[in-house]
């Protein structure tokens, strides 16, 4: 651990009025601060033997707004520029060594999503998408591509389904939204506020949400019916392992919905892929 940890100091200073659950989030998060700002909520709370608003409460006593926030500022305590850019990476690796550390990153972040998956949830949101009257996908900067992928993806199924990521835009469609539409949230820390009232403002009016984040106890979640949760250990929220998980989420809801409308969702391939090689003759 480095010298410059105002954080633990934070903890320190405020050590004496915390209550003995939050004490013990305390001393696990002095003992071992370098694990835990790789650590979601829920997996911080069972190190400490406490429940995941103890932690909360935690975070909040010692003058931060959530886990997100305590956890930001104890990995720019901890971390050096290196493990800001990638985790696992240091300025003496080769290029070769660079590339296998990237690629070992994004297959541990398939396997672990693969593995915390929850196959109910994942099942409940084919049946959402599958049964929505009205479908809208939205994300904000870094998770605005992929809002566009599960887009591609959806409408070759001719569902009723499109894409927003303008922040006002997306409220302004989920105002309009009622029972029986559906919104797909995408967002990696699950904090970025435009999501967030996007979901609440489509729930008010009894659309069903659904959340794809990596943080399960993020706002976000908060606001979601179903949360699709992708795993990753990078200090970055926004690392490409994280976004290649993600991407592997939404394949599999796309292959998922394919198998529920067969016969038309190959048939509508066949049509696009020919329509695509008459365009490059």
């Amino acid at each position: 651990m480095t010298t410059n940890a105002r954080v633990i100091t934070r903890i320190n200073s405020f050590y004496d009025k915390l209550s003995p659950s939050e004490r013990r989030v305390a001393d696990y998060v002095r003992e071992h601060p370098e694990e835990v700002i790789h650590m979601p909520m829920a997996r911080l709370a069972q190190h400490a033997g406490v429940s995941d608003p103890s932690v909360l409460r935690f975070c909040r006593a010692i003058g931060y707004r959530g886990y997100l926030d305590f956890k930001v500022a104890l990995t720019q305590d901890l971390a050096s520029p290196v493990q800001f850019i990638q985790g696992s990476v240091d300025p003496q690796d080769s290029i070769k060594e660079i590339a296998q550390k990237i690629f070992a990153a994004a297959n541990n972040a398939l396997l672990e999503t693969l593995q915390e998956l929850d196959m109910g949830a994942l099942e409940r949101a084919v049946g959402l998408i599958n049964q929505a009257q009205r479908v809208l996908i939205i994300g904000v900067g870094t998770s605005a591509p992929l809002a566009q992928i599960l887009y591609n993806r959806l409408f070759r199924l001719n569902l009723p389904v499109w894409v927003q990521t303008d922040s006002y835009l997306q409220v302004m469609h989920a105002a309009l939204l009622g029972e029986g539409d559906v919104v797909i949230g995408i967002s990696q820390t699950g904090a970025s506020i435009d999501p967030v009232l996007t979901l609440e403002e489509a729930r008010k009016h009894g659309a069903a949400t659904i959340a794809l984040t990596g943080s399960l106890s993020s706002p976000i979640t908060h606001e979601a019916d179903v949360t699709l949760y992708s795993s990753y250990h990078e200090l970055r929220p926004e690392a490409t392992s994280s976004r290649i998980a993600q991407i592997a989420i939404i394949e599999t809801l796309y292959v998922a919905l394919s198998m529920r409308h067969l016969d038309t969702a190959d048939a509508d391939e066949r049509r696009i892929w020919e329509a695509l090689s008459r365009k490059t003759l």
